[in-house]
This record gives structure tokens, C-alpha cells and sequence, in this order.
């Protein structure tokens, strides 16, 4: 199967302000909703900018789903792009594993 090209613009390094625990909290609290879980793994899944069907695979009002959309935007761990009628939405990976990394830290703290 061929992946399809991403549409998100590229992630920018953009100089956070804050310190790490508080990136930390702000990601956990993005995937303190089991809704947002399930769009960044179907996200995930695709492998792919999804435009305009995360919505159909989601049994939640539309209006539900952008605001969760925007709560995972404003935390990092996804990019998207609205034009119009059109969304496109996709992982930053970068984001995810910076995630994955303070998960296995915190972990090996105990």
C-alpha cells in the first residue's frame, strides 16, 4: 500500500516557554479524553493526513469533534490545516515521541 504525501505544513521548532514537566502535563491532559485517544490513533492508523473523515469515524456531533481536534492542535501532538470547508489533520510525530520519551523517563524514576 502506498502512503499518501502528508499536507500538513511541516512542524516548525518552535521555542517552547515551558519547562518540561509542564509540556508533560499540558500532553497528558490533551489525552485525558478517551475521544482524543481515539482520534490520534485512528491518526496514527492512517499514517497519513486524514482530510475531512475523521468525523465519520467518530460517534460524536462534528462540532464535538473539532473541539476535541483543537485541544490536540493547541498541545502539539497533531498538525492540521483548515481551508475552507476542508480540514486536514496529521500526527507530529516529533511531539509523540518527545511523549514517549518523558512516559519512559517519569518510568525510570520510580
Amino acid at each position: 500500500m502506498m502512503k499518501q504525501k502528508h499536507c500538513c505544513p511541516p512542524a516548525k521548532a518552535a521555542p517552547r516557554n515551558t519547562s518540561g514537566n509542564e509540556e508533560f502535563a499540558t500532553l497528558c491532559k490533551a489525552l485525558g479524553h478517551p475521544a482524543r485517544v481515539q482520534i490520534l490513533q485512528h491518526l496514527i492508523r492512517m499514517d497519513r493526513c486524514v482530510c475531512g473523515q475523521i468525523v465519520e469515524v467518530m460517534p460524536l456531533a462534528q462540532s464535538t469533534v473539532s473541539q476535541h481536534l483543537k485541544i490536540l492542535r493547541r498541545s502539539g501532538l497533531i498538525q492540521g490545516e483548515v481551508d475552507g470547508p476542508k480540514s486536514c489533520y496529521c500526527v507530529d510525530k516529533n511531539v509523540l515521541k518527545r511523549f514517549h520519551d518523558m512516559v519512559e523517563t517519569l518510568l525510570e524514576e520510580q
